[in-house]
């Protein structure tokens, strides 16, 4: 009997090693997998020069602790600040943590502005996290439930919708940011109109107010760009990344930038392990390898094609409503919860996610192949077709 705290529904599956966009379990059965540890493994599994980076690391030093100067996450903040125009990074490890330094950075703006109690709008069907600032953040009432009182200071609108952010604004001097996904993961991979995004930062720019892009799920090239508000041609203020930043390496970080840029100083925040030199290791490689193979310009092949044959596929299938996303962030939207598709799809020998009840969601690996693709949509678009069949 595991000792494990009962905080996971986990499927009856273990994994003994992984190749490439493939997982193996202990039985020696293989298993394409289409989530990457939900949009973590960007390299797929076992990547030649991800396992030498942290073999070479960790064979040199693995923590000394940010009270003193550490080269390799200076190299990462500036190859992060190059590839995304922002001016300064703070490390952690985790997209919940970078969440929670971009909340404690808009309250200290505020702060440091004469705003005694700062707000900051958030959005319906959000997920920022599940630390209590984050989950306060996150527009989801089943995760929040039973850990109330939730924090103050968050006044929630629909998402991609300019309309409702200007009312919410409308006598208010308290509000000091805006919080957003571009891309909404957790919620049902629902994509920002790029009109949205631009109206935002012309609003944000107008009244002083910081634009928080959360990129934990849809940043480090899963859109088929560095980051998912690039396509918008929109920066931020302030961004959060963790996920796939160290493809499976623990890793968050949390960019300022223009108006953001220099707000905390030190004494204002801190980690102790974050940014430590085998994180930065594997979030060097990471980035190093996404650019050197083309794996944003694999990341929307693929997902294009992924979209394509899906849609040609499941063409007028009763019950499927939407097929959505941007380069490998897919959602298939059904009109009835589908959780089950995800323990019969695992016992067929796909690894796929269901999310806001509703969606399958595919976030396969940057270096998916078109084969893979292929494969995957052989595979589950049956089990899609046959689960509707028999509801």
């Amino acid at each position: 009997m595991s000792h494990l705290m009962n905080t996971y529904g986990r499927l009856p599956v273990a994994f003994s090693h992984g190749e490439g966009s493939w997982l193996f379990d202990l039985s020696g059965k293989r298993y394409l997998d289409a989530l990457s540890g939900i949009a973590v493994s960007t390299l797929g599994h076992n990547h030649p020069r991800l396992v030498k980076a942290i073999a070479e690391q960790a064979s040199r030093v693995i923590h000394t602790s940010n009270l003193y100067v550490i080269p390799l996450q200076e190299a990462l903040s500036d190859k992060l600040a190059e590839l995304s125009g922002m001016d300064e990074v703070f490390f952690c490890n985790s997209g919940c943590e970078a969440n929670e330094a971009a909340i404690k950075l808009a309250r200290l703006y505020g702060y440091k502005h004469g705003v005694a109690e700062p707000v900051i709008i958030v959005m319906e069907h959000s997920f920022h996290g599940r630390t209590l600032a984050t989950l306060s953040a996150t527009g989801n009432k089943k995760v929040q439930v039973g850990f109330e009182p939730l924090v103050e200071g968050f006044l929630r609108v629909p998402f991609d919708d300019l309309a409702a952010v200007e009312r919410s604004l409308e006598g208010r001097t308290d509000v000091v940011a805006i919080l957003l996904e571009p891309v909404q993961g957790e919620g049902g991979i629902h994509v920002a109109q790029h009109d949205y995004l631009k109206a935002l930062r012309t609003l944000c720019d107008e009244r002083g107010l910081l634009l928080m892009f959360d990129e934990v799920q849809c940043g480090v090239g899963r859109t088929g760009k560095w980051f998912g508000h690039q396509s918008a041609s929109v920066k931020p203020d302030v961004m959060s990344l963790a996920k796939g930043l160290g493809s499976g390496v623990p890793v968050g970080a949390c960019l300022a930038s223009g108006r953001a840029a220099g707000v905390f100083q030190p004494g204002n925040h801190g980690s102790t392990f974050g940014g430590n030199p085998l994180a930065c290791a594997a979030a060097l490689t990471t980035l190093s390898v996404i650019d050197e193979d083309d794996l944003l310009g694999n990341a929307e092949r693929v997902g294009r094609h992924i979209c394509d044959a899906f849609s040609e596929a499941l063409k007028g299938v009763p019950g499927v409503l939407e097929i959505r996303g941007a380069g490998l962030m897919i959602g298939i939207e059904l009109d009835r919860p589908c959780g089950a598709l995800v323990g019969q799809a695992l016992e067929a020998g796909y690894l796929i996610n269901v999310t806001a009840d509703k969606v399958v969601r595919l976030l396969p690996s940057l270096n998916f192949s078109e084969r893979e693709a292929a494969t995957l949509v052989e595979g589950l678009a049956p089990l899609i077709k046959g689960f509707l069949a028999a509801q």
